[in-house]
Formats: C-alpha cells, sequence, structure tokens
C-alpha cells in the first residue's frame, strides 16, 4: 500500500475518532465522565457541530482514496471502527480520550490542509 493512502486511512480514522468524541462528550453523561462536572448548553452545541464537521470532513479522505461509492462505505466501515476505539477508550481511561481526541483533531487537520 502507498504511503498517501495509509495517510489518507490515519486521516479519515482520526477524523471519525475525534467526531464520535465530539457527539459523546456532547452528552451530560458522558461530559460528566470526563470533566466531572455538567456541561453548559453552548458547550454541547459547539460539540454536536463539531462532531458533524469532522464526520463530515472524514468522508473526503474516504472519497478521494476509494472514489464516490466505494468511499461511501468505507467511509460507514470506519464510523463503526472509530466509535468502537472511542467507546473502548472512553470505559478505560476518560480523560486521556478526550485528549487524544483533540491530538487527533490537531493531526487529521494538519493533514487535511496539507491535501491528504
Amino acid at each position: 500500500m502507498p504511503m498517501n493512502d495509509f495517510i489518507a486511512i490515519a486521516m479519515a480514522l482520526l477524523l471519525i475518532y475525534a467526531g464520535m468524541a465530539c457527539l459523546a462528550l456532547a452528552a451530560p453523561r458522558h461530559y460528566d465522565q470526563v470533566w466531572t462536572r455538567d456541561p453548559r448548553a453552548g458547550h454541547t452545541r459547539v460539540l454536536r457541530g463539531a462532531g458533524v464537521l469532522l464526520l463530515g470532513l472524514a468522508i473526503l479522505p474516504c472519497v478521494g482514496l476509494w472514489g464516490d461509492t466505494h468511499g461511501m462505505v468505507a467511509w460507514l466501515g470506519w464510523l463503526s471502527a472509530g466509535a468502537l476505539l472511542w467507546i473502548g477508550k472512553l470505559s478505560w481511561a476518560p480523560h486521556p480520550a478526550a485528549t487524544a481526541a483533540a491530538l487527533a483533531v490537531a493531526i487529521s487537520l494538519v493533514g487535511v490542509g496539507i491535501g491528504f
């Protein structure tokens, strides 16, 4: 597998992991699990919006690598993988899971910005 393909797959998975993290943290139960306090209304709106945006951005590397039809199917598969990764990490170590999600956002946005 060429390196560009590997980077595109990594970008998609990082974006999906971060998007799933944002959507989960928009729920008061998971927000409290990570930060031990209730979220403000503004936090939940921002987290939901960021989650949807990140999941939408994750379509770009998938479609760019595999084309329209296969890219969307791959994106759906990566959604499952990203959700399982988030759930496992959240139940094991909540605060580091959120830190990893923030790091995933930074890495993936840099990767998408430079063209991967």
